[in-house]
């Protein structure tokens, strides 16, 4: 098991209605063939040994005796496979019959779960045969061996304490308080699912979209099995729609009326981190049984699943459009609310032609149109200096013009020669004194501006730069009010496109496209003799895309950094080479660390998204926390 990935499998194998034989051979067929692939847990479907659709023939003793004979043969031949798997199959107790799910490994029974919730209604009609679960866990004769027979089971490996399994069937996860809601309080963190869900019209996303749900409520890794081809097709169709979920991520699922094995690896170190993360989560153990059983975990090299390079970003372009949309409105109520709170109509804002300041010029914008206010109250200036470049001068230009904003150029080469030479620095020297010295100078600036116009200043500085630290104390770093403090640099992106491609204005649009094609760079070093961008970001702190990966999965998930190099080596695989992204996540914990003095003392601003470094909310770190760990966990990769 590597850094906590489970690989889990949901079955659909073809059944012959009442032919428990045949069942059973496609059963371990499956499982053996699941084994092949590393699979630790398995789920067949509901009533998977007999067929879900046997009718009155579950009320023969000949089915019956059939079903307990596959289960023998099933347990016999499975002997030697590691994996946990769940059949499903009619059991009689004390002379009433019950839906149940036989968790076996090893050639044994560890548990039968019963159906809690018995569907009677439309076209399901199981209360004609079976009973409900009762309350309590008995003990139950079975093939000549006493198990434990109830809900309340847990099934946890030998050695792997972080990884718990609980079973429900079926209609169970359909009810207004499912049994796994239960499970995972008493410490399940995977919840296996045998079922037979007939399909109609609409309802593959109904249960796609429950089954995501019922994984997040209970931040647990969700495996569901349902029945497919075979089946009796009489009044119904079933389709073998099979899935795994992940905390309301969907990581797999079959495709309908296909036939097969559905994989996918459950992180079960994220699950426990969510859970320990969330005070809402809470442990009651309700009278649960937890059954050990030995466990020898495959060694698997590959992952089954995706690793998104971009994770602030979404993949899908409709989505996309519909976060930003969103994002946008966030920042804009944001800024409203702190300008009808103060009751000013006026703020400042640096504009340099960059990525950053233009999108919270686009905010300053969209926040005054939201408050009723002129646009013109938005004193925007730019102060050119020793590192400008004419393009990006001539686009912050461009940019007010279109907006119809107040519009100030101030160069500030004079009174920044001036500071050195009140500081006793060589203008020649462009070291960290020539580069924070144009910051400050540019901020107050801006403050001064905020006073003589009775406003305040919007700060531009985005979430990425603030992980880094990069940015001047009390320069760029400081405002009266950052709304874009938790806008990661691989998104700041696609929100300028979204405005470029629905703003309506061709104008507006032409500019932010060249806006978007700038280097980024704080130019605070000359050009080249050519005038172009000689300080760019990227070559100085790394990719900005490694950077938000990294900040995500530490922060987001809580991965150690062993774990986010690996998966960082998968998602940017033939990208950036495996010495490439070590180095860069060396230098990005080192960083983080060491700036959190910077971030302990940032403006407010709006938290948009489930990541935020505010010293008022997500992250309360001393500035003076050691990385030495974080970096020690990286020691031990070997290339």
């Amino acid at each position: 098991m590597n850094y906590g990935y489970l690989r889990c499998g949901a079955a659909s194998p073809e059944v012959k209605v009442g032919n428990t034989e045949y069942n059973a051979d496609n059963i371990i067929k499956i499982a053996k063939e699941a084994e092949k692939k590393g699979v630790m847990a398995l789920v067949f479907p509901e009533l998977s040994i007999t067929g879900y659709t046997c009718g009155d023939l579950f009320l023969q003793s000949t089915l019956l005796k059939g079903a307990l004979k596959g289960l023998e043969r099933i347990m016999s031949e499975c002997a030697d496979i590691s994996s946990l798997i769940v059949v499903g199959l009619p059991y009689v107790y004390k002379n009433k019959l019950y839906n149940t799910a036989a968790v076996i490994y090893g050639g044994k029974i560890l548990g039968l779960v019963p159906k809690t919730y018995i569907p009677n209604y439309n076209e399901f009609y199981e209360k004609r045969y079976f009973e409900k679960a009762f309350e309590e866990t008995v003990t139950a004769e079975i093939l000549g061996e006493k198990v434990p027979f109830g809900t309340k089971l847990l099934f946890s490996p030998d050695g792997f304490d972080s990884v718990c399994f609980a079973a429900e069937i079926c209609e169970d996860l359909w009810a207004a308080i499912p049994p796994s809601s239960y499970h995972a309080l008493a410490g399940a963190n995977i919840i296996l699912n045998p079922s037979a869900g007939n399909e109609i019209t609409g309802k593959a996303e109904y249960r796609r979209s429950l089954v995501k749900n019922q994984s997040a409520r209970l931040i647990s890794g969700y495996v569901y099995a349902c029945a497919g081809n075979g089946e009796s097709t009489t009044d119904v169709v079933y389709s073998g729609h099979s899935m795994i979920c992940e905390n309301g991520r969907l990581l797999n699922e079959s495709k309908l009326f296909e036939s097969g094995l559905c994989i996918s690896d459950i992180d079960t170190d994220l699950i426990n981190t969510e859970r320990q993360r969330n005070t809402s989560f809470h442990n009651e153990q309700r009278g649960y049984e937890v059954i050990k059983y030995p466990f020898i975990a495959p060694v698997n090299d590959d992952l089954l699943r995706f690793v998104d390079p971009m994770p602030f970003v979404p993949g899908d372009e409709e989505k996309r459009e519909e976060r930003c949309r969103e994002i946008i409105s966030i920042q804009a109520m944001g800024l409203k609310k702190r300008l009808t709170h103060i009751g000013v109509g006026n703020v400042v804002i640096g504009v340099s032609g960059g990525l950053d300041s233009t999108h919270a010029l686009l905010i300053c914008v969209e926040a005054f149109r939201l408050a009723g206010l002129d646009p013109k109250g938005i004193i925007t200036v730019t102060m050119p200096c020793f590192g400008t470049s004419e393009r990006t001068h001539k686009n912050a230009k461009l940019l007010c013009d279109a907006l119809g904003t107040s519009f100030k150029e101030i160069n500030i080469k004079d009174a920044v020669t001036g500071h050195f030479r009140d500081i006793g620095h060589d203008k020649s020297v462009c070291d960290l004194t020539y580069e924070n010295s144009q910051a400050r100078e540019r901020t107050q600036v801006l403050m001064d501006l905020a006073s003589r116009y009775n406003g305040f200043v919007v700060g531009t500085g985005d979430l990425s730069e603030l992980a880094l630290g990069f940015a001047t104390y009390n320069g760029d770093h400081m405002s009266m009010y950052g709304v874009n403090c938790s806008i990661p640099k691989t998104l700041i992106r696609y929100l300028i496109k979204y405005f470029a491609d629905f703003s309506g204005s061709k104008k507006l649009g032409e500019v932010l496209y060249d806006i978007l094609d700038t280097p980024v760079s704080p130019e605070l070093l000359p050009p080249d003799k050519t005038g172009k961008i000689s300080q760019v970001t990227e070559d100085i702190v790394g990719p900005y895309e490694l950077h938000d990966f990294f900040l995500y999965n530490m922060m987001r998930l809580g991965f150690s950094p062993d774990k986010i190099f690996r998966l960082a080596c998968i998602a940017y695989e033939g990208k950036y080479s495996k010495e490439t992204i070590l180095g860069w996540l060396r230098k990005f914990c080192t960083r983080f660390f060491s700036q959190q003095y910077k971030r302990s003392a940032i403006p407010d601003g709006p938290k948009v998204g489930s990541v935020s470094l505010s010293p008022r909310g997500d992250w309360r770190m001393p500035s003076d926390a050691c990385c030495d760990l974080w970096l020690a966990s990286l020691e031990k990769i070997i290339l």
